[in-house]
C-alpha cells in the first residue's frame, strides 16, 4: 500500500471496497482480500489525517502573535 497516494484517492478506493463488500455477491476469498485492503487503506487515511492535523496545529502556532 503506497503511503504517498493522495488522501482523496485512498478514500475513494475505500468507498469502492465498502460498496463491493456491501453487495455481498462476491466469493469469500475475494471479500477477505478486500477487507484486508480496506483495513490497510483505513490506517493510511488515519495517518494522513493525523499528519494534516499536526501541520494545521503547527501552522496556527507559527501565526500566533508574540507577547
Amino acid at each position: 500500500m503506497e503511503d504517498n497516494t493522495k488522501f482523496e484517492e485512498n478514500l475513494a478506493r475505500l468507498g469502492v471496497i465498502v460498496a463491493e463488500l456491501e453487495k455481498g455477491d462476491i466469493p469469500l476469498d475475494r471479500a477477505v482480500d478486500l477487507y484486508g485492503e480496506g483495513v490497510k487503506l483505513s490506517a493510511v487515511c488515519r495517518k494522513q489525517l493525523d499528519e494534516a492535523q499536526i501541520k494545521i496545529t503547527e501552522d496556527k502556532g507559527a501565526d500566533a502573535p508574540e507577547k
